[in-house]
């Protein structure tokens, strides 16, 4: 009998469920800040098998191409990430038996680098720092050869339907649809995007802020900057970001991310990297012109063994 060499056979197609079947479903708990008289809940994203919340991304885009008939054995999943991205499609292709090839600059950290080269993947790095630039070179190796599938996750409207579908459905299930405000960074925007929409649906009431860094916050007009925290604000406002009705926007410097990032490790036992601790100052100062018994949801979005060469592990003292 004869068989299609250009899809995936079933038993391949097969590979890598168990792994898949890990990836969400991650629990939301309670952060008590007996000092400001508020509890935060928080949906811990880094319990995800590879880490961080970007494993959501990588299933459903491989899961969907698969599906097309897009992926087949000679393909190589190329994608331009500052990490967390390109971790989860690494783990991914590893579990499914595809090839990865990750671009990312210069400028990220050692760990996210030796995580995706062990899973296997190749790692092609750009002197600069912006994503626009990495973007353009997939761009250009796709077209350069057809075996490299680009997931696009800055623009894929999948990335924003799986949060829709999936985490923010998950937050209304665990709050038995109490979420009276939603708080968190953007990197791709589609968690933000997907997130909102869904518990918009739950209670159009639910107001959503998102939270950008001090010295770079694009979305209140200023420049992009330098800043200290990792995977959030590229340097532009993404795509999937347009259009989300925001009801605010919260500015968080560098240092009071790493401020909290470290109470989180040693005041909860929380191991998370500095996206988190953004996220929880932001949804903290927010909570403070709501009531004290306001349901205030965010996300911690991955873990800190990815963190060590960088400034939140300088000073341990």
């Amino acid at each position: 009998m004869k068989t299609n060499t250009n899809s995936v056979t079933t038993t391949s197609s097969l590979r890598g469920d168990a792994l898949l079947a890990m990836i969400g479903n991650t629990p939301m708990i309670p952060l008590h800040f007996p000092e400001e008289n508020r509890t935060l809940w928080a949906k811990c994203e880094f319990l995800n098998p590879s880490g961080s919340i970007k494993d959501r991304l990588a299933r459903t885009i491989v899961l969907d191409a698969e599906s097309h008939g897009l992926l087949h054995r000679e393909s190589i999943i190329l994608e331009c990430t500052s990490g967390n991205t390109g971790i989860a499609f690494a783990m991914v292709g590893a579990a499914r038996g595809y090839r990865v090839a990750i671009v990312m600059s210069e400028r990220a950290s050692g760990e996210r680098r030796k995580i995706i080269q062990h899973f296997g993947a190749e790692l092609i790095l750009f002197a600069d720092a912006g994503y626009k630039r990495g973007i353009e070179m997939t761009r250009e190796m796709a077209e350069a050869d057809p075996r490299y599938f680009l997931p696009r996750q800055f623009e894929n409207p999948l990335n924003a339907l799986d949060h829709e579908s999936e985490t923010g459905v998950e937050m209304l299930e665990q709050s038995e649809g109490q979420v009276d405000c939603f708080v968190s960074g953007y990197g791709t925007g589609g968690t933000l995007a997907g997130c909102s929409k869904a518990l918009k649906k739950g209670n159009a009431k639910t107001q959503i802020f998102a939270m950008e860094p001090a010295e770079a916050a694009l979305l209140t007009g200023e420049e992009a900057c330098c800043h200290w925290i990792e995977g959030i604000a590229g340097g532009f406002v993404p795509p999937l970001l347009q259009g989300v009705e925001l009801s605010g926007v919260v500015k968080v410097s560098s240092r009071e991310a790493m401020e909290m990032t470290l109470r989180l490790n040693r005041e909860f036992g929380l191991l998370v990297g500095s996206s988190s601790g953004a996220n929880v100052t932001a949804a903290l100062r927010v909570a403070r012109d709501f009531p004290s018994d306001a349901r205030v949801v965010t996300i911690l979005c991955d873990r800190a063994e990815r963190y060590f060469s960088t400034r939140l592990f300088g000073d341990c003292s």
